[in-house]
């Protein structure tokens, strides 16, 4: 059985693309910044490229980012002096108050997130963030869907068809290979698996130890109740594989062991409310929603 789970991820993993991901992350980004203040064109510059970033890192990030010249739709999104007409790719610039663009920025451009992440450091905590939960999400919802397919009526928030995987192993075991290589570009790691490959062991490893806690809690709850927690687990795993993740790529350490169980005991009752809103149809098939 393990032999045959190894070669069914070996050969959906080799289907993954470093290069696309590598591509993702390397488009060009067009920030305008839209403002008669001199002073305030600074704030927007340091906002997006601290002084403290430095070298070509900050000098690539400026060049990114210019004064608006003719129409606003050029630009990938704006920022926008306050009391100034904003486009409707803008953003008002409030000094004091920044931060709250970020989530805001990330959010509405996640086709260009992990190159707004290469760019602009600042976006590379809310663009890790969104991948974690995004691949987190999928996995459970992966894990639904082959138990009650009639539950969820489409896989559109699937990167992959389940017919590509032989087991749900496999699936959650090449998502999470996947949300590594993601997560490396948006740190500005280098991306691919020989640069990925104790990151991607590690998973491979890790995965026997997921499935027989799933198997475990179907096995225990009766009447088809465990799907809940079994979707959870999914959540659970990938989401504190990812914090691991994006923690060794910011510090060069991973999570502690402390760090691992606090972090799956959130990640879990998370993990199932996100399966209730993802499957609220499981509560008609007498499924335990408690996860008890």
């Amino acid at each position: 059985m393990a032999l045959s789970l190894l070669k069914d991820i070996r050969k959906v993993v080799a289907g993954l693309n470093a290069n696309d991901i590598r591509g993702l992350a390397a488009q060009d980004v067009n920030v305008g910044l839209l403002t008669s203040s001199d002073s305030l064109y600074r704030k927007m510059e340091d906002f997006l490229a601290p002084p403290l970033l430095g070298g070509e890192g900050r000098a690539h990030a400026l060049r990114c980012a210019r004064s608006v010249d003719g129409s606003a739709r050029i630009y990938d999104f704006v920022l926008v002096e306050p009391g100034h007409p904003v486009p409707a790719n803008g953003y008002v610039f409030e000094p004091g108050h920044e931060e709250t663009l970020i989530p805001l920025i990330v959010s509405d451009h996640e086709k260009l997130e992990l190159a707004l992440a290469q760019t602009f450091p600042l976006f590379r905590h809310a663009v890790a963030s969104r991948v974690i939960s995004r691949v987190a999400r999928e996995n459970a919802l992966f894990s639904i869907v082959t138990a009650l397919p009639n539950i969820v009526p489409n896989l559109l928030e699937l990167p992959w068809a389940v017919g590509e995987f032989a087991t749900d192993t496999a699936f959650l075991t090449t998502n999470q290979v996947r949300m590594a290589l993601l997560l490396a570009a948006a740190h500005g790691q280098p991306v691919g698996y020989m640069d990925q490959k104790a990151e991607i062991a590690g998973i491979v490893a890790g995965a026997f130890g997921w499935r027989a806690i799933a198997r475990e809690l179907v096995g225990k709850i009766p009447l088809g109740g465990g799907l809940i927690p079994k979707a959870a687990v999914a959540f659970a795993g990938t989401y504190v594989v990812g914090l691991s993740l994006d923690k060794l790529n910011r510090t060069g350490s991973r999570l502690s062991r402390e760090e691992r169980r606090d972090a799956y005991a959130d990640a879990f009752v998370k993990g199932k409310q996100v399966v209730r809103e993802l499957a609220p149809g499981l509560n008609k098939h007498g499924d335990d929603l408690t996860g008890h």
